[in-house]
Protein backbone atom coordinates (compact mmCIF):
# COMPACT_ATOMS: atom_id res chain seq x y z
CA UNK A 1 0.00 0.00 0.00
CA UNK A 2 1.35 3.45 -0.93
CA UNK A 3 1.01 5.98 1.90
CA UNK A 4 1.53 8.65 -0.73
CA UNK A 5 -1.46 7.43 -2.74
CA UNK A 6 -3.65 7.43 0.38
CA UNK A 7 -2.71 11.05 1.12
CA UNK A 8 -3.21 12.08 -2.52
CA UNK A 9 -6.68 10.52 -2.69
CA UNK A 10 -7.78 12.11 0.58
CA UNK A 11 -6.44 15.54 -0.32
CA UNK A 12 -7.99 15.52 -3.79
CA UNK A 13 -11.45 14.38 -2.68
CA UNK A 14 -11.76 16.41 0.55
CA UNK A 15 -14.81 18.70 0.70
CA UNK A 16 -15.75 21.40 3.23
CA UNK A 17 -18.75 19.32 4.41
CA UNK A 18 -16.59 16.16 4.81
CA UNK A 19 -18.91 14.06 2.61
CA UNK A 20 -17.96 11.93 -0.42
CA UNK A 21 -19.79 10.21 -3.26
CA UNK A 22 -19.63 6.96 -1.25
CA UNK A 23 -22.34 6.70 1.40
CA UNK A 24 -20.95 6.51 4.92
CA UNK A 25 -17.43 7.59 3.90
CA UNK A 26 -16.04 10.92 5.09
CA UNK A 27 -12.80 12.75 4.40
CA UNK A 28 -11.48 15.45 6.70
CA UNK A 29 -8.81 18.01 5.85
CA UNK A 30 -7.36 20.61 8.24
CA UNK A 31 -4.87 23.14 6.84
CA UNK A 32 -3.83 24.41 10.26
CA UNK A 33 -4.38 23.63 13.91
CA UNK A 34 -7.39 25.53 15.30
CA UNK A 35 -9.63 25.48 18.37
CA UNK A 36 -11.03 22.08 19.46
CA UNK A 37 -14.62 21.42 18.39
CA UNK A 38 -17.38 19.36 19.95
CA UNK A 39 -19.54 16.76 18.22
CA UNK A 40 -20.87 13.21 18.46
CA UNK A 41 -18.57 10.40 17.44
CA UNK A 42 -21.06 8.09 15.77
CA UNK A 43 -20.09 4.43 15.29
CA UNK A 44 -17.12 4.73 13.02
CA UNK A 45 -13.74 3.61 11.77
CA UNK A 46 -11.36 6.57 11.50
CA UNK A 47 -7.75 6.70 10.39
CA UNK A 48 -5.24 9.47 9.82
CA UNK A 49 -2.96 9.77 6.78
CA UNK A 50 -1.14 12.97 7.79
CA UNK A 51 -0.94 14.93 11.03
CA UNK A 52 -2.62 13.56 14.13
CA UNK A 53 -6.04 13.77 15.79
CA UNK A 54 -6.59 14.35 19.49
CA UNK A 55 -9.94 13.36 20.96
CA UNK A 56 -11.29 13.80 24.49
CA UNK A 57 -14.12 11.57 25.76
CA UNK A 58 -15.04 12.16 29.38
CA UNK A 59 -11.75 12.05 31.28
CA UNK A 60 -9.99 10.04 28.56
CA UNK A 61 -7.81 11.55 25.82
CA UNK A 62 -7.00 9.57 22.67
CA UNK A 63 -4.44 10.55 20.04
CA UNK A 64 -3.81 8.78 16.77
CA UNK A 65 -1.63 9.58 13.78
CA UNK A 66 -0.49 8.16 10.44
CA UNK A 67 -0.69 4.38 10.33
CA UNK A 68 -3.17 4.18 13.21
CA UNK A 69 -6.93 3.76 13.30
CA UNK A 70 -9.63 4.47 15.84
CA UNK A 71 -12.91 2.62 16.25
CA UNK A 72 -15.95 4.00 18.09
CA UNK A 73 -18.62 1.45 18.93
CA UNK A 74 -21.15 3.82 20.51
CA UNK A 75 -22.25 7.39 19.82
CA UNK A 76 -20.28 9.52 22.29
CA UNK A 77 -19.94 13.27 22.87
CA UNK A 78 -16.36 14.10 21.92
CA UNK A 79 -14.14 17.15 21.80
CA UNK A 80 -11.41 16.93 19.20
CA UNK A 81 -8.95 18.64 16.92
CA UNK A 82 -6.32 17.88 14.33
CA UNK A 83 -2.82 18.83 15.47
CA UNK A 84 0.45 19.12 13.50
CA UNK A 85 -1.43 20.67 10.56
CA UNK A 86 0.43 23.40 8.68
CA UNK A 87 -0.15 25.20 5.35
CA UNK A 88 1.05 23.02 2.50
CA UNK A 89 0.98 19.92 4.71
CA UNK A 90 -2.69 19.60 5.75
CA UNK A 91 -3.83 16.99 8.21
CA UNK A 92 -5.89 14.33 6.42
CA UNK A 93 -8.30 11.75 7.80
CA UNK A 94 -10.63 9.01 6.55
CA UNK A 95 -13.82 7.87 8.25
CA UNK A 96 -16.35 5.12 7.55
CA UNK A 97 -19.60 4.56 9.41
CA UNK A 98 -19.84 1.13 11.03
CA UNK A 99 -23.33 -0.30 10.49
CA UNK A 100 -24.37 -2.90 13.11
CA UNK A 101 -26.57 -4.72 10.56
CA UNK A 102 -23.65 -5.16 8.15
CA UNK A 103 -21.44 -6.51 10.95
CA UNK A 104 -24.18 -8.87 12.12
CA UNK A 105 -24.64 -10.20 8.57
CA UNK A 106 -20.92 -10.87 8.25
CA UNK A 107 -20.76 -12.61 11.63
CA UNK A 108 -23.56 -14.97 10.59
CA UNK A 109 -21.48 -16.23 7.69
CA UNK A 110 -18.29 -17.15 9.55
CA UNK A 111 -17.51 -20.30 11.48
CA UNK A 112 -16.62 -20.34 15.18
CA UNK A 113 -12.96 -21.02 14.40
CA UNK A 114 -12.62 -18.13 11.95
CA UNK A 115 -12.50 -15.38 14.57
CA UNK A 116 -10.11 -14.63 17.44
CA UNK A 117 -11.48 -15.36 20.88
CA UNK A 118 -13.44 -12.38 22.16
CA UNK A 119 -12.77 -11.17 25.74
CA UNK A 120 -15.78 -11.43 28.01
CA UNK A 121 -15.36 -8.05 29.71
CA UNK A 122 -17.14 -4.97 28.39
CA UNK A 123 -14.71 -2.88 26.35
CA UNK A 124 -14.45 0.93 26.18
CA UNK A 125 -16.48 2.49 23.39
CA UNK A 126 -13.35 3.93 21.73
CA UNK A 127 -9.95 2.37 21.06
CA UNK A 128 -6.83 3.21 19.01
CA UNK A 129 -4.69 0.62 17.23
CA UNK A 130 -1.90 0.40 14.65
CA UNK A 131 -3.46 -0.30 11.25
CA UNK A 132 -2.31 -3.47 9.43
CA UNK A 133 -1.30 -3.14 5.78
CA UNK A 134 -4.32 -5.20 4.67
CA UNK A 135 -6.72 -2.66 6.21
CA UNK A 136 -4.90 0.34 4.71
CA UNK A 137 -4.83 -1.35 1.31
CA UNK A 138 -8.60 -1.90 1.42
CA UNK A 139 -9.17 1.76 2.37
CA UNK A 140 -7.07 2.89 -0.61
CA UNK A 141 -9.07 0.64 -2.96
CA UNK A 142 -12.31 2.08 -1.56
CA UNK A 143 -11.09 5.65 -2.14
CA UNK A 144 -10.00 4.81 -5.70
CA UNK A 145 -13.65 4.12 -6.46
CA UNK A 146 -14.37 7.84 -5.99
CA UNK A 147 -12.76 8.21 -9.42
CA UNK A 148 -14.69 5.29 -10.91
CA UNK A 149 -18.42 5.99 -10.66
CA UNK A 150 -19.26 3.12 -13.02
CA UNK A 151 -17.65 0.61 -10.65
CA UNK A 152 -19.04 1.94 -7.38
CA UNK A 153 -22.42 0.20 -7.35
CA UNK A 154 -20.83 -3.26 -7.53
CA UNK A 155 -17.46 -2.80 -5.83
CA UNK A 156 -18.17 -0.45 -2.91
CA UNK A 157 -20.19 -3.06 -0.94
CA UNK A 158 -17.46 -5.65 -1.53
CA UNK A 159 -14.61 -3.40 -0.36
CA UNK A 160 -16.60 -2.15 2.65
CA UNK A 161 -17.23 -5.78 3.56
CA UNK A 162 -13.51 -6.50 3.38
CA UNK A 163 -12.79 -3.51 5.65
CA UNK A 164 -15.30 -4.84 8.20
CA UNK A 165 -13.66 -8.26 7.99
CA UNK A 166 -10.24 -6.74 8.73
CA UNK A 167 -11.76 -5.02 11.76
CA UNK A 168 -13.60 -8.01 13.23
CA UNK A 169 -10.49 -10.17 12.84
CA UNK A 170 -8.08 -7.46 14.00
CA UNK A 171 -6.77 -6.22 17.32
CA UNK A 172 -10.03 -4.45 18.21
CA UNK A 173 -12.15 -7.41 17.17
CA UNK A 174 -14.03 -7.49 20.47
CA UNK A 175 -15.27 -3.90 20.19
CA UNK A 176 -16.37 -4.18 16.57
CA UNK A 177 -18.02 -7.59 16.91
CA UNK A 178 -20.13 -6.36 19.82
CA UNK A 179 -21.74 -3.88 17.41
CA UNK A 180 -23.27 -6.77 15.50
CA UNK A 181 -24.49 -8.78 18.50
CA UNK A 182 -28.06 -7.92 19.46
CA UNK A 183 -27.73 -9.15 23.04
CA UNK A 184 -24.22 -7.94 23.86
CA UNK A 185 -23.57 -5.64 26.82
CA UNK A 186 -22.68 -2.95 24.30
CA UNK A 187 -26.10 -3.32 22.66
CA UNK A 188 -27.76 -2.71 26.05
CA UNK A 189 -25.66 0.41 26.63
CA UNK A 190 -26.37 1.69 23.12
CA UNK A 191 -30.08 1.36 23.91
CA UNK A 192 -29.59 3.52 27.01
CA UNK A 193 -27.49 6.04 25.10
CA UNK A 194 -30.19 6.40 22.45
CA UNK A 195 -32.87 6.95 25.11
CA UNK A 196 -30.81 9.64 26.86
CA UNK A 197 -30.17 11.41 23.55
CA UNK A 198 -33.88 11.43 22.76
CA UNK A 199 -34.83 12.64 26.26
CA UNK A 200 -31.80 14.80 27.10
CA UNK A 201 -33.87 17.83 28.21
CA UNK A 202 -35.75 16.14 31.01
CA UNK A 203 -34.54 14.76 34.34
CA UNK A 204 -34.38 11.00 34.77
CA UNK A 205 -33.61 8.44 37.43
CA UNK A 206 -30.78 6.01 36.76
CA UNK A 207 -33.10 3.16 37.73
CA UNK A 208 -35.40 4.15 34.87
CA UNK A 209 -32.65 4.03 32.24
CA UNK A 210 -31.22 0.81 33.67
CA UNK A 211 -34.64 -0.80 33.21
CA UNK A 212 -34.83 0.46 29.61
CA UNK A 213 -31.37 -0.97 28.91
CA UNK A 214 -32.38 -4.36 30.36
CA UNK A 215 -29.76 -4.33 33.12
CA UNK A 216 -29.70 -4.20 36.87
CA UNK A 217 -28.70 -0.83 38.31
CA UNK A 218 -25.21 -1.98 39.45
CA UNK A 219 -24.51 -3.66 36.09
CA UNK A 220 -25.78 -0.63 34.22
CA UNK A 221 -23.57 1.77 36.18
CA UNK A 222 -20.50 -0.41 35.65
CA UNK A 223 -21.06 -1.05 31.96
CA UNK A 224 -22.10 2.50 31.07
CA UNK A 225 -18.95 3.87 32.69
CA UNK A 226 -16.79 1.23 30.98
CA UNK A 227 -18.17 1.97 27.51
CA UNK A 228 -18.64 5.76 27.60
CA UNK A 229 -15.97 6.82 30.14
CA UNK A 230 -18.61 8.89 31.92
CA UNK A 231 -21.64 8.53 34.19
CA UNK A 232 -25.16 8.69 32.66
CA UNK A 233 -25.81 12.17 34.12
CA UNK A 234 -22.49 13.42 32.75
CA UNK A 235 -23.38 12.02 29.32
CA UNK A 236 -26.71 13.86 29.46
CA UNK A 237 -24.94 17.11 30.38
CA UNK A 238 -22.64 16.83 27.35
CA UNK A 239 -25.64 16.31 25.06
CA UNK A 240 -27.45 19.30 26.59
CA UNK A 241 -24.47 21.61 26.15
CA UNK A 242 -23.75 20.52 22.58
CA UNK A 243 -27.40 21.01 21.65
CA UNK A 244 -27.38 24.43 23.33
CA UNK A 245 -24.39 25.46 21.27
CA UNK A 246 -26.20 24.57 18.05
CA UNK A 247 -29.28 26.53 19.17
CA UNK A 248 -27.21 29.56 20.13
CA UNK A 249 -25.75 29.74 16.64
CA UNK A 250 -29.22 30.83 15.44
CA UNK A 251 -30.47 32.42 18.71
CA UNK A 252 -27.39 34.24 20.06
CA UNK A 253 -29.40 36.70 22.20
CA UNK A 254 -31.65 34.11 23.85
CA UNK A 255 -29.31 32.45 26.34
CA UNK A 256 -32.06 32.07 28.96
CA UNK A 257 -34.51 30.53 26.48
CA UNK A 258 -31.90 28.14 25.11
CA UNK A 259 -30.86 27.05 28.59
CA UNK A 260 -34.51 26.29 29.40
CA UNK A 261 -35.04 24.42 26.12
CA UNK A 262 -32.16 22.02 26.81
CA UNK A 263 -33.33 21.29 30.35
CA UNK A 264 -31.65 23.79 32.68
CA UNK A 265 -33.85 25.43 35.35
CA UNK A 266 -31.02 27.68 36.51
CA UNK A 267 -29.48 29.98 33.82
CA UNK A 268 -26.46 30.68 36.05
CA UNK A 269 -25.67 26.96 36.31
CA UNK A 270 -26.07 26.68 32.54
CA UNK A 271 -23.61 29.54 31.95
CA UNK A 272 -21.05 28.04 34.36
CA UNK A 273 -21.19 24.58 32.79
CA UNK A 274 -21.21 26.03 29.26
CA UNK A 275 -18.09 28.07 29.94
CA UNK A 276 -16.36 25.09 31.49
CA UNK A 277 -17.16 22.99 28.40
CA UNK A 278 -16.46 25.48 25.60
CA UNK A 279 -14.05 27.97 27.17
CA UNK A 280 -16.33 31.03 26.96
CA UNK A 281 -19.73 32.20 28.30
CA UNK A 282 -22.71 31.35 26.06
CA UNK A 283 -23.18 34.90 24.72
CA UNK A 284 -19.48 35.32 23.90
CA UNK A 285 -19.24 31.91 22.26
CA UNK A 286 -22.39 32.57 20.19
CA UNK A 287 -20.96 35.88 18.94
CA UNK A 288 -17.70 34.14 18.09
CA UNK A 289 -19.50 31.47 16.07
CA UNK A 290 -21.59 34.05 14.21
CA UNK A 291 -18.39 35.94 13.44
CA UNK A 292 -17.02 32.87 11.65
CA UNK A 293 -14.37 31.82 14.18
CA UNK A 294 -12.74 28.62 12.97
CA UNK A 295 -13.40 25.48 14.93
CA UNK A 296 -11.66 22.23 14.13
CA UNK A 297 -13.89 19.38 12.95
CA UNK A 298 -14.50 17.21 16.02
CA UNK A 299 -16.51 14.61 14.17
CA UNK A 300 -14.47 11.56 13.27
CA UNK A 301 -12.17 11.10 11.42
Amino acid sequence: MSAGELRELLQRHARPDLTTAIEGVRICRADHTVQPGSSMSGTVLALVARGSKRLAVGDHVYEYGPGQYLVASVDLPVTGQFVDAVPGQPALGFGMTLEPAAIAELLLQVGPGDLPRSPGAVRPGIAVTDAPDELLDAVVRLLRLLDRPGDRRVLVPLVKREILWRLITGEQSGIVRQLGLADSSLAHIRRAVQWIRENYNRPFRVEEVARISGMSVPAFHKNFQAVTAMAPIQYQKHIRLQTARLLLASRPHDVTGVSRDVGYDNPSQFSREYRRQFGAPPSVDAARMRGGAALAPAALP
